[in-house]
């Protein structure tokens, strides 16, 4: 089957979940959050659950827990503290949890923040995806523009696809 046959019998509605890891924003200054939210419910996705959680793996591992065990939740969206600095937790707190990688999600969002967003800068980033318990799991960077360009690259394209591939 093709890859048009496989989108074209994928669910056109997937729950998610968007967390947004930090140790600085709020519900008001989460612009990367709302953007995640905006674009999913654009795409006629539904927003089951919203969270921000400070940078500490435990944190993150909860709140992605909870997503796990919703079963309205089919794909987690996460973005923030993939960098470098002492205080980026998240991608160690993601991968731990992983059965299963998708390296691709990180090579392409490396190459395209490279050739479309951020030149060599990219190298820094830790994006991140993969599968828990038949649930997708994406994480990127925190700002709105790395958001914006895994959201409408990668992401959004692909999620009803990835979702039918997790359900068959």
């Amino acid at each position: 089957m093709s890859t048009a046959e496989h989108k074209a019998k994928a669910p056109k509605q997937v729950g998610c979940m968007v967390i947004t890891v930090s140790d600085t924003r709020t519900v008001e200054t989460d612009k990367s959050g709302q953007l995640m939210k905006e674009m999913l419910l654009e795409a006629g996705h539904s927003l089951q659950q919203y969270r921000i959680v400070k940078d500490e793996p435990a944190e993150v591992t909860a709140a992605i827990e909870a997503g796990i065990t919703d079963p309205a939740v089919q794909v987690i969206l996460i973005n923030g503290g993939t960098g470098i600095s002492p205080r980026d937790n998240t991608f160690e707190a993601v991968r731990e949890l992983l059965e299963k990688e998708m390296p691709g999600f990180g090579e392409l969002f490396r190459m395209l923040s490279f050739t479309e967003d951020i030149g060599s800068a990219a190298i820094l980033s830790r994006a991140v995806a993969g599968v828990r318990q038949g649930k997708a799991i994406f994480s990127t960077p925190g700002s709105t523009g790395a958001v914006r360009l895994a959201m409408t690259r990668l992401i959004v394209p692909e999620l009803g696809h990835v979702v039918r591939e997790l359900t068959k």
